[in-house]
C-alpha cells in the first residue's frame, strides 16, 4: 500500500490556507492564554518506583534557526530558535530502539514531493541533514526496533533506509494510517508497511504524573509511553528513567520548550494544519506545562533541549 499524494483530503484547501494565515495573524497579537480551570483540575499521580534505568541518546542533527514566531504562537519573528530532524535511541537492559526515525536518504525526492508546495517550502531541512541510518552505522547501533511518537513523515520517513526493522506503533495510530481517511503524506504508509512487522500497543496503563494513560514497554517502569493527545489521533510520550532522572522524549506535542514553559500553542500557520485536535493539543501542552517540573521535557524538534539530554 502506498500513500496517495494527489488525494484531496492529504493537501489542504485555499479556505484552509487562508484560514491559517489569518490565524497566524492574529496570534501573533494575541496568543491563546492558558487555561486556569484546567490547570487547577490537573492531578499529580505520581511516578512510578523502580530500579532499572535506561540510557537515553540525541543522535547528531544539523539545526536550522527559524523565527520563534514560526513554531511558537506570539514568540515574535526577530528572535531565532534551533530546529532539528532529531531521532533519539533508548537502551534497556532487554533492547535498543530509536525513537522517531526523522529522516531518509534522498528526502527531497523520495517524500517531500508529497507535501503541499508551499508547507514543503516550509519545512524543507537544510541540505545537509543526516539521515537515520546513517546517524545509526556512524554510532555502531543497531536497534531491535523502531518506536515513533507520532506517524508523521518527519518522524518515520527514516524507516525507508532501514528495511525489517520492526516497529512498535500505537493502535488507534496504526489504524489512523492505514484507514479511509486523510491519509498523511510524505511516505509515511510505505515507510510503516511494506514489509515491515508493527507490533501494536494501547495506553493500558493507569495515569502517570499529570498523563492520564499510560503503558509499560518492558513491564519495569523503566520506559512508559504516555498520554500526548492532540497532534495525532495517537501521539504519545516516551517516559523514561535515567541514572540522572527522568526524561519525556514529546514528540510534537510541543515544537521548542517554550510553549510547555509559557503554555503557547503553535502558530495556526502551519498548525491549523498539522494538528488534528488544536484544543486537544492545547490542553497536553498544560499537562507538560506541570510535568516540567518533575522531569525533562524534551520535544523532539527543538535542538537545544535534545542536546541537554
Amino acid at each position: 500500500m502506498t500513500s496517495d499524494p494527489t488525494a484531496s483530503p492529504a493537501t489542504p484547501t485555499s479556505r484552509e490556507l487562508i484560514g491559517a494565515v489569518s490565524g497566524f495573524g492574529r496570534g501573533m497579537l494575541r496568543p491563546r492564554r492558558p487555561d486556569e480551570r484546567l490547570l487547577a483540575s490537573i492531578t499529580d499521580a505520581g511516578l512510578p518506583r523502580g530500579d532499572c534505568t535506561v540510557t537515553v541518546r540525541t543522535m547528531p542533527q544539523v539545526p536550522r534557526s527559524l523565527p520563534a514566531g514560526g513554531l511558537i504562537e506570539g514568540a515574535g519573528l526577530l528572535r531565532s530558535v534551533r530546529n532539528a530532524m532529531t531521532c533519539f535511541i533508548v537502551i534497556h537492559p532487554e533492547a535498543t530502539f530509536v525513537v522517531d526515525p526523522s529522516y531518509c536518504r534522498d528526502a527531497p525526492g523520495r517524500v517531500l514531493t508529497e507535501l503541499p508546495g508551499l508547507l514543503r517550502r516550509l519545512v524543507a531541512p537544510p541540505i545537509d541533514t543526516v539521515p537515520t541510518v546513517d546517524s545509526l552505522r556512524s554510532a555502531q547501533i543497531q536497534p531491535d526496533f523502531a518506536l515513533p511518537t507520532h506517524a508523521h513523515w518527519d518522524h518515520v520517513c527514516g524507516l525507508l533506509d532501514l528495511p525489517g526493522l520492526p516497529v512498535r506503533l500505537r493502535t488507534i495510530e496504526r489504524d489512523w494510517i492505514l484507514g479511509p481517511g486523510r491519509p498523511p503524506v510524505g511516505g509515511v504508509r510505505p515507510a510503516l508497511t511494506d514489509g515491515r512487522a508493527v507490533e501494536t500497543y494501547d495506553l493500558d496503563g493507569p495515569p502517570v504524573a499529570t498523563f492520564t494513560a499510560s503503558h509499560d514497554l518492558f513491564g519495569d517502569s523503566s520506559v512508559l509511553l504516555v498520554e500526548l493527545a492532540g497532534h495525532t489521533p495517537g501521539s504519545i510520550g516516551v517516559l523514561a528513567r535515567t541514572p540522572s532522572g527522568w526524561v519525556l522524549i514529546a514528540g510534537d506535542a510541543a515544537w521548542h520548550y517554550d510553549q510547555v514553559d509559557l503554555i503557547r500553542q503553535k502558530p495556526a500557520f502551519p498548525g491549523d494544519l498539522v494538528d488534528e485536535d488544536r484544543d486537544a493539543a492545547f490542553a497536553t501542552l498544560h499537562r507538560l506545562h506541570l510535568a516540567r517540573h518533575l522531569m525533562r521535557v524534551v520535544p523532539t524538534h527543538d535542538h537545544d533541549a535534545s542536546g541537554q539530554i
